[in-house]
């Protein structure tokens, strides 16, 4: 171990051993040589070597050059990253928040690399790679860091994207050199991890037609990538290949995935709601936030939020603070951050008092609706204050976390769309064109429940869109007659939700008229005021389902804007 610690020192200092030597040989030992010598001799031998030294120099600059970028290619194939102490990462198991079924099985990881006498004595080889998967800003990359930190070994991380290069041949020698580094690092101290994030990029699946050429660069990275990977049953170098991506497992090439190489997948999701309520409990702790802020409600605010995304927030709220000149970061300021974030900065425009009366009217029809008829989801907001472009907004988002969408969750997305609508040709009896993207999103929704997920009532079963439908070298294999059924099923729901919205906001023109009025006066409403105004004409907050043998839920706390 201490001649492999010895050696590595050397390969990784060689540049100032060679010079503390060659300035050794070529200007001490000639200097006490000389000494001996008479004056004029030793002016002369002086003399001729100085005169001589700037060519020399230039020559052997030019011609060690040449050869390196010949041989080598140079800088291009250097690295940007290299080794990072598992001391200087600090990053434990405890600081990687949720992901309880990901850290598990990373804990494996750290045992077998801890361990691999006891595994060698079932006849057993550690993980040549690991595959972490999952949406940006979720933990992959911090949970890298934890599996060095626990494992204690050293950390080598860097990007596919630094493997893509116009020159041929780079990314090949590219991987050659990581994984060179990497068996020094594994014979000092044992092991060493390699993370690669962003594994689509070189990772992809190789394509052998290319008429242009182009492929060939990435096809040799891959497969010096597979050679490398293949290479890693060495007992001596125990390498572990943890790979990192958002992309689907399957752009990836299948001889990457095979046993040997990437033997493990770790799917990493958004975290839930108790884990999104750690989450904020422990990025607050590296802020100064009120103690009043009841975070609870924050993760219930924060559905779908990623890690990052929470951090982000309580970032935004910290600027958001400093603005107000406030020591403290309040629940208003995390608010304001959220809405800043999701819908950009407010820009409020000079509009006609028609204008503006129209555009409230239109948030309040989708307010309405969201609020009497959706089954899932709740209102966070509604403002008639332009922000990215649009001129009133009403957010909203699930009560609780779903996976699925059934009917019922779809029928209610449609109505809210078509909120807008009803509400100005009720009021006005004309529409405007702020109505163009309710109608974009009630069409695509219906579209997709006839014809492809078989949510008509007309007994129509399957997806037809998998069927050709164009001028294919097949034919067309969809009938008119079978299209035109399809295109009135859509129609008909889309008639059926405008007909029930229409009802609605006829039965509760009061409640519309009033949160027009609200809207105009105060430009935005909070959920709670949205709440006490419903509370007013009776209509309480819906309770969140509950589960089976269970009571239901308090009543939905307010919830952050849908994207």
């Amino acid at each position: 171990m201490l001649w492999a610690k010895f050696r590595l020192f050397l390969q990784r200092n060689w540049l100032w051993v060679a010079i503390i030597v060659g300035f050794t040989v070529a200007v001490l030992i000639p200097v006490w040589y000389m000494s001996g010598m008479e004056e004029s001799v030793r002016r002369y031998i002086v003399g001729i070597n100085v005169a001589s030294l700037p060519w020399g120099i230039l020559q052997t600059l030019v011609f060690v050059g040449f050869l390196y970028l010949l041989q080598y290619g140079g800088g291009f194939a250097q690295l940007k990253k290299s080794k990072i102490d598992a001391s200087s990462v600090k990053v434990r198991f405890t600081d990687v928040i949720g992901l309880a079924e990901a850290k598990r099985e990373a804990w494996e990881m750290v045992q077998l690399i801890k361990d691999r006498a006891a595994l060698k004595r079932v006849g057993g080889k550690i993980l040549h790679g690991m595959l972490m998967i999952g949406p940006p800003g979720c933990g992959k990359t911090m949970l890298a860091k934890a599996i060095a930190t626990e494992a204690g070994v050293p950390f080598l991380s860097t990007a596919g994207s630094e493997f893509v290069e116009v020159f041929v041949g780079v990314g090949a020698s590219r991987v050659r050199k990581l994984f060179k580094q990497a068996r020094q690092y594994a014979q000092a101290y044992g092991s060493c991890i390699i993370f690669i994030d962003e594994l689509e990029v070189v990772g992809k699946q190789r394509v052998f037609m290319d008429a242009f050429g182009g492929s060939s660069e990435s096809n040799s990275t891959l497969n010096q990538l597979l050679v490398e990977m293949d290479g890693l049953t060495d007992d001596k170098c125990h390498i572990v290949v943890i790979g990192a991506m958002n992309a689907r497992e399957e752009v990836l090439d299948p001889a990457l995935l095979r046993p040997g190489r990437f033997d493990r997948t770790i799917s990493i999701g958004r975290p839930n709601l108790a884990e999104r309520q750690e989450i904020f409990e422990y990025y607050s702790r590296k802020v100064h936030l009120d103690p009043a802020v009841d975070l609870a409600r924050l993760a219930r605010k924060a559905v779908y939020k990623t890690p990052a995304e929470i951090e982000n927030i309580l970032k935004e709220a910290a600027l958001v603070a400093v603005r107000g000149r406030r020591e403290l970061i309040n629940y208003k300021d995390i608010s304001t951050a959220i809405e800043r974030i999701e819908l950009g900065v407010a820009h409020r425009l000079t509009m006609s008092p028609r204008e503006r009366e129209m555009v409230a009217y239109h948030e309040a029809g989708h307010l309405i609706v969201l609020y009497l008829l959706h089954p899932t989801d709740d209102v966070f907001k509604a403002s008639i204050i332009q922000r990215a472009g649009s001129l009133g907004v009403v957010h909203h988002i699930p009560r609780e976390e779903l996976h699925l969408s059934d009917r019922e969750r779809l029928l209610g997305h449609i109505k809210t769309s078509l909120g807008g609508y009803a509400a100005e040709r009720l009021r006005y009896g004309v529409t405007t064109s702020g109505v163009s993207a309710d109608f974009a999103n009630a069409m695509t929704i219906a579209h997709e429940m006839i014809w492809r997920l078989g949510m008509g009532g007309d007994g129509l079963i399957g997806d037809f869109s998998v069927i050709p439908s164009g001028r294919t070298h097949e034919g067309d294999q969809l009938s008119e007659a079978l299209k035109e059924r399809l295109n009135n099923e859509t129609q008909r729901i889309l008639q059926d939700c405008y007909r029930e919205v229409e009802a609605l906001l006829r039965a509760e023109a009061r409640i519309l008229d009033r949160f027009a009025a609200e809207l105009l006066r105060r430009e935005e409403l909070d959920y709670d005021e949205i709440v006490s105004v419903f509370m007013e004409y009776g209509k309480p907050p819906r309770p969140i389902p509950a589960a089976p043998g269970t009571a239901p839920a308090a009543p939905p706390l307010p919830a952050p804007p849908a994207a």
